[in-house]
């Protein structure tokens, strides 16, 4: 079982973020949504049915994502936390991952962090320009992130960031090995490039083709530094790769936990609403949890198909009506045929693969 509990805490809304976020919100809302989460965490450990086994569950891989978790004082869940950890027969394998704001960075929370079992930390840095850091709302500067990440490394060595690409302005787009370079003093072990989601209607945009280009590049640059692509948007140092997020892209089960977390356990489906409904996404005013149960088919497709974004391709062999599909794609250089009935992605297949997911579907 892989765990996903999302916290929705910032301490302002970014200029390109359309997510639910409960931005500015009071020391006290933060702390008792940590309550009820610890509520949850340990009805989790009592009630086994959750995930879907008949003993404990105790998670492969736990991730706290957000929104920004080291907001709140994450302390109180410590106690389910170390029940877990007590049944973990091999927990130094356990991948425990915190997601992290550069302000968030300090001494102290750093410590809280390893005090509850965090072994792993994402840090959310986006750009190394100023001007565009400015202009996205973030608080901080490139110096900034890069003191910040130093004191994580000090601290945690299973540690890497995130970037957009595609920002109104940011010259990183069109020239990342150039932008990007301060990044090889970093110690990075793991870095995700996202494109620009623009569905807050910015100004300016950069055209697909431009961006594309400036990920072929970065991509290139990670590479350089020692970091392998293993996901479409993902780069890491051989064995850093993130196993919360191969898990779910490999078809594992997980249960998410927290306003707005998604789940898969079987063949049901979970989301959390935080009195949020699609027309409504930013209204907190208590939670409902929607259900979905799909077909032990579509289950299958569904799972066999994320697998499409990692390198280690698609097995095709319960799908065999795929074959004309997929071999048409290895023609025009989308896919590689790795045997029989494995596909994986070609470097331009990396750009199209919604495309080709939606053909298949």
């Amino acid at each position: 079982m892989n765990l996903y509990v999302h916290f929705p805490f910032c301490r302002s809304r970014c200029s390109y973020c359309s997510l639910y976020s409960r931005a500015g919100s009071a020391p006290a809302a933060r702390a008792e949504y940590v309550e009820s989460l610890r509520v949850e965490l340990e009805s989790l450990i009592h009630n086994p049915t959750r995930s879907n086994t008949d003993t404990t569950p105790t998670p492969n891989t736990l991730y706290f994502g957000g929104g920004s978790p080291a907001l709140c004082d994450l302390s109180p869940l410590r106690a389910p936390l170390k029940q877990w950890k007590t049944g973990q027969t091999c927990f130094p394998l356990f991948e425990f991952t915190v997601e992290l704001h550069p302000l968030d960075v300090t001494p102290a929370k750093l410590d809280e962090l390893k005090s509850i079992g965090v072994n792993r930390i994402s840090m959310g840095v986006q750009s190394l320009d100023d001007a565009t850091l400015r202009a996205m709302g973030r608080g901080y500067t490139a110096s900034d992130a890069s003191r910040a990440f130093a004191l994580v490394k000090s601290r945690f060595d299973n540690a890497g960031i995130d970037l957009i690409l595609g920002y109104p302005g940011d010259p990183t787009t069109k020239n990342p090995d150039t932008l990007l370079a301060p990044l090889a003093s970093w110690g990075l072990r793991h870095c995700s490039v996202y494109s620009l989601q623009n569905e807050r209607a910015l100004k300016n945009v950069p055209d697909d083709e431009t961006v594309l280009d400036g990920i072929k590049s970065a991509a290139r640059f990670l590479k350089s530094i020692g970091l392998e692509r293993y996901e479409i948007s993902n780069y890491a140092a051989p064995g850093f790769e993130c196993r919360h997020n191969l898990a779910v892209w490999r078809g594992e089960d997980y249960v998410g936990l927290g306003e707005g977390a998604c789940g898969r356990v079987g063949l049901t489906r979970t989301r959390n609403w935080w009195g949020q409904t699609p027309q409504n996404p930013n209204k907190h005013c208590g939670s409902t949890t929607s259900i979905e149960t799909v077909s032990e088919k579509e289950d299958l497709k569904e799972r066999t198909l994320f697998r499409l974004r990692t390198r280690d391709g698609i097995d095709s062999s319960r799908f065999p009506e795929w074959r004309p599909t997929l071999d048409r794609f290895v023609a025009e250089g989308l896919l590689t045929k790795i045997d029989e009935s494995t596909y994986r992605l070609t470097e331009r297949g990396t750009e199209v693969c919604d495309a080709i997911l939606e053909e298949l579907v």
